[in-house]
């Protein structure tokens, strides 16, 4: 039997996004934001409020970076989404990470998180209801001690975090249960 949970949009698991971007005088900022996702293989949603720093900085800048959390920063991922860029000028140097010029877009790379994007904004979209950047992702760098045999990166050795809306808490990638695309094969 189901229990109302009352009109609670939450969506589990969620990602835990470290938006990254430079103000007009190259000040870095960083957002941690849960809103963000694929809209095609090569190209991120990400749902922002238009008064956030990282939104006016992306309207600037034309570009950002997403990394995606691991436990190792959890704090200063923590840090990046309650600290507003709005209100506090040094955020960034206070998490005391430290950030590189992107070699591919006008925009910051957070040393420390395992898997980055390196992103050019393409359009903004404003709806009554909806508030997104859309951005294409340019390339997409891993650490190597994150990377398989295979070359691609494995979410256990990166140690990825997700969000749980539910509980307000940040939790750890579980184990692999099943093989996309071939679970249903059976069903067919």
């Amino acid at each position: 039997m189901f229990k109302s949970l009352g009109n609670n949009a939450s969506v589990f698991p969620m990602p835990v996004l470290m938006i990254a971007t430079y103000d007009e005088n190259r000040v870095v900022d960083v957002m941690n934001a849960a809103w963000g996702m694929n809209c095609d293989p090569d190209k991120l949603m990400l749902c922002l409020t238009g008064t956030h720093k990282t939104a006016k900085n992306l309207r600037i800048s034309k570009a950002c970076t997403v990394a995606m959390a691991d436990r190792a920063h959890l704090k200063e991922a923590d840090f990046f989404g309650i600290a507003s860029g709005n209100k506090m000028a040094d955020k960034f140097e206070k998490s005391g990470m430290e950030a590189v010029k992107s070699e591919k877009v006008n925009a910051p790379i957070i040393k420390g998180f395992p898997i980055v994007m390196e992103c050019e904004l393409l359009e903004e979209v404003e709806t009554e209801h909806l508030h997104c950047f859309v951005v294409q992702v340019v390339d997409t760098l891993a650490e190597e001690a994150v990377l398989k045999e295979d070359g691609k990166p494995c979410i256990h050795k990166a140690d990825l975090v997700l969000f749980n809306q539910f509980r307000a808490s940040y939790m750890a990638v579980g184990e692999k249960v099943g093989q996309a695309w071939g679970e249903g094969k059976a069903l067919l």
